[in-house]
């Protein structure tokens, strides 16, 4: 009976409590960044990127994989990777500050031995003194979605992206993707090398200018503007004879190279005894380095 009593009583008495209390009631505050981070929301609407991804390249047959995105889920933690554009990291969390963020913006190729082995997305949020990025491998699989997600190094990590569009041997080959100007431009590399006509740094050095100028590696930003060398000035006439020595021997040198191979070349005459080199007039060794591939079968 007693307890029947209490319960029927029980509204005024929990009105009474509060007129009592209510004026010690202390209400709390905290920064609320729900509604930048929430998983509901499209992603970009709350990811601020850094810098705006590299236009597409590479194998022409990879380009239809702008503008889809493929997501990977390990843990708590689930992975976005969109070709030629970002790749992001969501925590799968009800958490009020739960973490999403862009691990790296689309920026160029790493190639290889004539090989396309991995995209690099770089520029992503900041960790600590650096920014985050991601290399992104590519393998041969029955349909394309991410396979593996790895941190290697802190802030530094690597997708493995399975596809059917690189299980054919010649899929991620360079030199077939260049310009016409451009392969031949690494045939006269290619042949120069042979020829010892340039050192192993002067090549690696020529082969990078002409990924850059194909759009495969990104242009050092910090790259100063090359100016015309000028011709270094002689303090006398004895300084300027050894010059000219030095140039003479070095012609006399790159002429017996030539002629030792049995390649042919044409001299123009600034001086009567001063015979000066001209480029080779034919390359006579084309390096195959493999045909484009039946891309359209894959």
């Amino acid at each position: 009976m007693l307890f029947t009593s209490a319960i029927r009583h029980l509204p005024w008495l929990t009105l009474l409590v509060l007129l009592v209390y209510g004026g010690k009631m202390k209400i709390v505050e905290e920064p609320n960044t729900f509604g930048l981070n929430s998983h509901l929301l499209v992603q970009g609407s709350r990811l601020q990127a850094r810098v705006k991804p590299s236009p597409v390249s590479g194998p022409p047959h990879l380009s239809r994989l702008a503008g889809k995105c493929f997501s990977y889920i390990e843990s708590m933690y689930k992975y976005e990777f969109c070709p030629f554009h970002n790749v992001t990291q969501h925590e799968q969390s009800f958490r009020w500050n739960a973490y999403s963020g862009i691990l790296g913006i689309w920026q160029e190729w790493e190639i290889q031995n004539n090989t396309f082995t991995a995209m690099w997305m770089r520029e992503g949020d900041t960790c600590g003194s650096k920014n985050r990025q991601t290399k992104v491998l590519f393998a041969c699989g029955n349909s394309s979605k991410l396979a593996r997600v790895s941190e290697p190094q802190t802030c530094v990590y690597s997708l493995t992206f399975e596809t059917p569009l690189v299980c054919h041997t010649h899929s991620l080959l360079v030199y077939p993707v260049l310009s016409e100007k451009l392969q031949e431009e690494w045939d006269e590399i290619e042949q120069a090398r042979y020829e010892e006509l340039i050192t192993e740094q002067g090549y690696n050095k020529m082969l990078k200018d002409l990924f850059e100028e194909a759009g495969f590696l990104k242009k050092n930003r910090q790259q100063k503007w090359e100016e015309t060398p000028q011709a270094p000035k002689h303090q006398s006439l004895e300084q300027c004879t050894q010059d000219y020595e030095k140039q003479r021997a070095e012609i006399e040198r790159l002429r017996s190279l030539l002629t030792q191979h049995n390649i042919s070349y044409e001299t123009e005459t600034v001086r009567p005894s001063t015979p000066l080199i001209a480029r080779p007039s034919a390359l006579q060794d084309q390096h195959l380095r493999g045909d484009t591939g039946i891309i359209a079968d894959l």
